[in-house]
């Protein structure tokens, strides 16, 4: 068995503020960005282990968040199993692709770490893949990082089968995913303060709901998150200039002054119209 668990760090235990996962902002002390990140590693490094001890036989793990490069590879789980995506873009097939090793291969993605959509009530930290964007629609449905990463698996025939984080997060998750196996770490107390188990119980649900999603998926496969082709992608914009800026983009059609949308014709396309991001991208200049 060969599964993708694709990191984010709003949802992860125990990171309780704003300033431990957004540690880019102006004004955070690096203290606690530092206590952030070694509260993601302790998580990876917990969920793989348990991954594995379920059975999994090939486990890749991506540190998406701001990009990636939040681990310190040398301090993670080392086992020839698994394979780590310090950034989340990468070459495969002589490539350069987000997300390589997410494939026909792999029998499952996992969504850790992962937040709510954008202004969603109740939650810790909720956003979209831009904060530009103020609400993202896929053949009009709305959607927050879960739907659209899932979207992307989708397109390879990858089915969501766990997601971690907080309350919002895991209640988004279990009403587009039906079954989908969830691990609710935290609740928030604000949009930039939660509380919930400390971390060690609460790498213990994760274990425990990790082991769970990887028996599930030995008995039966859930379907992939396929939206019927062609797929309207409809973005609200937070401002009148962002949907000016976005516009501008090939295939890309204005819907009001603060709303653009474009169809594609892969469930893998779902943002490369948008912000470049997906399969065949132009490497970056180093």
């Amino acid at each position: 068995m060969k599964v993708f668990m694709h990191w984010d760090m709003e949802g992860v235990s125990g990171l309780f503020e704003r300033e431990q996962v957004w540690f880019w902002e102006p004004g955070t002390r690096e203290s606690k960005g530092r206590e952030g990140r070694e509260l993601l590693m302790a998580d990876i490094n917990a969920a793989s282990a348990a991954a594995l001890a379920a059975g999994v036989d090939e486990l890749i793990v991506s540190d998406t968040h701001h990009g990636g490069g939040n681990i310190e590879p040398e301090r993670m789980l080392q086992d020839p199993r698994i394979t780590y995506l310090w950034r989340p873009r990468g070459y495969q097939d002589g490539k350069y692709r987000w997300l390589p090793g997410l494939d026909h291969t792999v029998d499952a993605l996992l969504l850790p770490g992962h937040h709510a959509k954008s202004f969603t009530d109740g939650a810790f930290l909720p956003h979209g893949w831009s904060l530009d964007w103020a609400d993202f629609r896929i053949n009009g449905q709305s959607v927050g990082e879960l739907g659209m990463e899932s979207c992307y698996a989708g397109h390879w025939d990858v089915p969501l089968v766990l997601v971690q984080g907080d309350e919002a997060a895991c209640a988004e998750a279990e009403e587009q995913f039906p079954g989908v196996v969830t691990a609710r770490v935290k609740r928030a107390l604000s949009r930039d303060f939660c509380t919930g188990l400390d971390p060690e119980s609460a790498r213990r649900l994760t274990a425990e709901k990790v082991a769970e999603a990887v028996a599930k998926l030995r008995t039966a496969k859930p379907r992939p998150y396929k939206p019927s082709l062609p797929m309207t992608v409809t973005i609200r914009m937070a401002t009148v200039e962002a949907a000016d800026k976005a516009s501008t983009r090939p295939g890309v059609r204005r819907v009001d002054a603060y709303t653009v949308e474009s169809r594609v014709d892969r469930q893998c396309d779902i943002v490369q119209w948008i912000n470049g991001t997906g399969l065949d991208m132009a490497p970056q200049r180093q």
